[in-house]
């Protein structure tokens, strides 16, 4: 028989086990105050890989002595949720723990709501995705939903230092000397992903031979060695890699260049160039936008770079535009602009085009009227002439206000204030 991984068998047996997390289980919290008064109703727990939605799953189901099971919504099939169901039957109430919810199809669903709503069955649904985007309303309507954060590194080290000192599910039984710089790197380098941490630190310790004084000696170096680099705790299709992009962007738009080259970093640890070259290009035009044009080619240009020469060399040109970017003066008026145009027009107010404005480049155009009055304005001196452009409906509308927070922009307005005031 196998044995069951370290992370596994330190799993919490009852809700004052669970590690972090206090917002939800610490004493007088919401799953705390749930499972003491054992009023269980079904939720949803979302969150990254491996900082406690299983943990906190099978700790409630310890604490209230019910029956609990696991299943997953894309590998386990419906016969699997009638075993469960008829267990529910025969006991009265079984708690599932139904990984991947959010895969959830609409056979198992119809099958399960029953049973949520009979309180024969309480569902706790794992997650990784944001379950207001991922999770059918009809699972989500009948659940409770919690966020779990990441576990701070000390959090960390209450897992690995009561693994090194359990012996009957830990590591207990094996005389173990921990560094504090292997402590800190297992606490640490798994970016809150507690999981990975304890079974890194179960690796290291099958792994190492005593020494003369039977003891097993963990430094750092073997820490390094047996907790391989973890990437981003995010996956390309996930709800934190948005996070981190939204982070990105405004780290840029509000000038911090040091938060900003931050974000960057991790989109480059998760080695997502597509993504870093899509926002870096949008942020160029929106947040920089006419106070520094030239930005938006420069940062082309460096994204051209980035792919010809790829990882890791590719950081160079990225850091370049991000700070460029950062410093930059911002406007945002193009985008302002054409947004409220885009509203008007969706809004219904569009209107014809003016009838001097149409096309009078065909037969019998003049009969209908096209073109009739349409002054062309190189004919006018400074190559501008007063006339009508916009629909009637529309007439005098002004969508476009300049900024004045780079010498491009403020030229610009220059030359829109005085077609205004000639205008007028």
């Amino acid at each position: 028989m196998s044995v069951k991984p370290l992370a596994f068998r330190m799993r919490p047996r009852t809700i004052d086990e669970v590690i972090g997390q206090t917002h939800l289980v610490g004493k007088g919290k919401m799953i705390y105050r749930m499972v003491k008064a054992r009023q269980l109703s079904s939720m949803i727990l979302y969150g990254p890989p491996g900082i406690g939605k299983t943990s906190i799953a099978s700790a409630i189901a310890g604490s209230t002595q019910y029956a609990f099971r696991t299943l997953n919504a894309v590998t386990n099939n419906k016969k699997d949720m009638e075993v469960v169901a008829a267990e529910a039957k025969m006991s009265g109430k079984v708690i599932l723990l139904l990984d991947e919810v959010h895969r959830l199809d609409k056979a198992k669903q119809d099958f399960l709501l029953p049973y949520l709503e009979n309180g024969m069955i309480t569902l706790i649904g794992a997650t990784t995705s944001n379950p207001y985007h991922a999770i059918n309303p009809a699972i989500r309507s009948r659940c409770q939903i919690f966020e779990l954060k990441p576990l701070e590194p000390e959090d960390i080290k209450i897992a690995l230092l009561r693994a090194l000192e359990d012996e009957e599910r830990g590591l207990g039984k094996y005389k173990v000397r921990l560094t504090e710089e292997a402590l800190t790197h297992f606490a640490t380098a798994s970016n809150g992903d507690v999981r990975s941490s304890l079974n890194s630190l179960e690796l290291a310790v099958l792994s190492s031979d005593p020494n003369g004084n039977d003891e097993i000696v963990i430094e750092l170096d073997t820490a390094e060695e047996c907790m391989q680099k973890k990437s981003l705790a995010h996956d390309k299709d996930g709800d934190a890699h948005y996070d981190v992009l939204s982070g990105f962007q405004k780290s840029i738009r509000g000038s911090d260049v040091n938060a900003a080259l931050h974000y960057l970093g991790r989109l480059i640890e998760a080695g997502d160039l597509v993504s870093i070259s899509r926002r870096l290009l949008v942020i160029a035009y929106e947040d920089i936008g006419l106070a520094n044009p030239q930005a938006g080619s420069r940062t082309l240009a460096a994204i051209e770079v980035a792919e010809r020469v790829g990882f890791p060399e590719a950081r160079i040109p990225l850091a370049n535009a991000v700070i460029e970017l950062c410093l930059s003066p911002k406007s945002n008026s193009a985008i302002t602009a054409i947004d409220a145009a885009l509203a008007d027009i969706r809004a219904g107010l569009s209107g014809e085009v003016p009838d001097h404005l149409r096309d009078a480049h065909y037969k019998s155009a003049k009969e209908l009227g096209r073109g009739i009055g349409y002054k062309y304005p190189h004919d006018y001196e400074g190559g501008w002439v007063k006339q009508q452009y916009l629909p009637n409906k529309l007439k005098g509308k002004i969508y476009f206000k300049p900024k004045k927070t780079g010498k491009f922009e403020q030229a610009m307005a220059v030359v829109y204030e005085k077609i205004m005031g000639m205008r007028k």
